[in-house]
């Protein structure tokens, strides 16, 4: 809730100083919202990884998960502060993880299935982008996958399976709509 708090003192400030804007103080406080984690997540990261000496593990880690992330959707937090602390810990952790190339590729392979059967994950609500472009979304992120084959980075293959998890779908007993 305190990150939330945050933003609606901002979003009052901003309706405030300019009350003719279009968007309401709610829009406001949810844009202004995602900021602060954005800024909060990044920061407390490389924070971290200053200390702890992984800041180049650190950044690949922020910077697949998030590339990966916007074109594959993925599970969410309830809070804002739930997806700080989260983040922050997961790539601090991701930093210090090196696996041998075997573990890579495996990695890669299982990320690259769970892209493509359940990839765009939760969108709907996020975005605007139509249905009918959700394949594009997919093939996109199988690509991301598929380029750390190449690029064989440790960092990247935990990143892309963590965030490959978060598209896992079951609701019901039912898997998500395939027919995308």
């Amino acid at each position: 809730m305190m990150i939330e708090t945050v933003a609606l003192k901002i979003a009052e400030g901003i309706k405030r100083q300019v009350p003719e804007h279009k968007a309401s103080v709610n829009i406001l406080k949810h844009a202004i919202a995602i900021v602060l984690n954005i800024v909060l997540i990044i920061s407390f990261t490389l924070i971290g990884s200053f200390i702890t000496g992984n800041t180049k593990q650190a950044l690949t880690a922020l910077i697949g998960f998030a590339l990966l992330r916007q074109f594959s959707g993925g599970f969410h937090l309830k809070t804002g502060a739930g997806c700080i602390i989260v983040t922050t810990v997961l790539f601090t952790g991701i930093s210090f993880i090196e696996l041998p190339v075997l573990y890579i590729q495996i990695f890669n392979i299982i990320s690259l299935l769970l892209v493509g059967i359940f990839a765009p994950s939760r969108i709907e609500k996020q975005s605007r982008i139509p249905k009918i472009h959700y394949p594009k979304l997919r093939i996109i992120s199988m690509l991301i996958v598929v380029s750390n084959v190449f690029i064989q980075s440790s960092t990247l293959a935990v990143s892309f399976l963590v965030q490959s998890l978060s598209l896992i779908y079951l609701k019901g007993g039912e898997t998500h709509d395939t027919d995308r």
